[in-house]
């Protein structure tokens, strides 16, 4: 009889006040609960959602950019190839612009250079190339790095703006001295969409980071394959040179 009595008792203690319903928030869609979040969850639902932005406009804009560039190397590639000579090439390149124009640039140059110089000028032409390659790639990758911030930080971020509305969630239960899931539930919901936002923001940018790793290292084999194609030129000439210089020796 005893325990009987109790129970009155104890599910009074768990019933909330109507007033206190009356003040919880209604809206549990996603921008209802953003409304009624925390200024600090507030905040990081922002940056987040910031992030996401950012993170598909540098996937848009690297994307535009890298496929143009290796469409126009590959261009390059098969008309080198086609040239019989590097001068030809060389003037071929120029009209396209491009790295592959800068390669060739190069070679001309330390060509022009070398003239009459000791030792061998394929090696200097190499040094050229290769660092006209690495400043290529070295671009083409350039702003890809904030992705991977965004992934390796979105998720904790998110997780400390749902440790924020977890804390201010026990805080009102303390101050209304009930546990009703009525109660608790909205700011745990709204506690949990940031480390939803965080996931969302996160997920993607470490897709987009790993993909543009794979499409660069492409990138940067194809700006070598293009060296190599005008280092043979190159080679090409200046043993045809050495070779009319043996014949004219002989001939005299």
């Amino acid at each position: 009889m005893a325990a009987l009595a109790l129970l009155p008792m104890a599910a009074s203690a768990q019933a909330p006040d109507p007033a206190i319903l009356v003040n919880l928030p209604r809206d549990l869609s996603p921008w209802g609960m953003f409304m009624a979040a925390d200024i600090v969850v507030k905040a990081v639902m922002v940056g987040l959602a910031f992030a996401s932005v950012l993170s598909w406009t540098i996937w848009l804009a690297k994307a535009i950019e890298l496929i143009a560039a290796r469409r126009r190397v590959r261009a390059a590639i098969g008309t080198v190839a086609e040239a019989r000579s590097f001068d030809e090439a060389a003037k071929a390149l120029r009209d396209r612009g491009g790295i592959a124009a800068a390669l060739a640039t190069a070679a001309a140059d330390e060509l022009r250079l070398s003239a009459g110089a000791l030792g061998d000028v394929k090696e200097r032409i190499v040094l050229r190339l290769e660092r006209i390659e690495a400043a290529a790639g070295r671009a083409m990758i350039r702003g890809t790095g904030i992705l991977a911030t965004i992934g390796a930080t979105a998720p904790f971020v998110g997780l400390f703006g749902t440790v924020w509305g977890i804390m201010n969630s026990f805080i009102g239960i303390s101050k209304q001295h009930t546990t009703n899931l009525a109660v608790v539930a909205p700011g745990i919901a709204q506690a949990l969409l940031a480390t939803a936002l965080g996931l969302v923001a996160a997920i993607p940018a470490v897709i987009m980071y790993n993909m543009f790793s794979r499409w660069v290292a492409g990138y940067r084999a194809l700006n070598a394959d293009a060296s190599a194609e005008i280092l043979r030129l190159v080679s090409r000439d200046l043993d045809r040179g050495a070779l009319d210089r043996r014949r004219q020796t002989a001939a005299e």
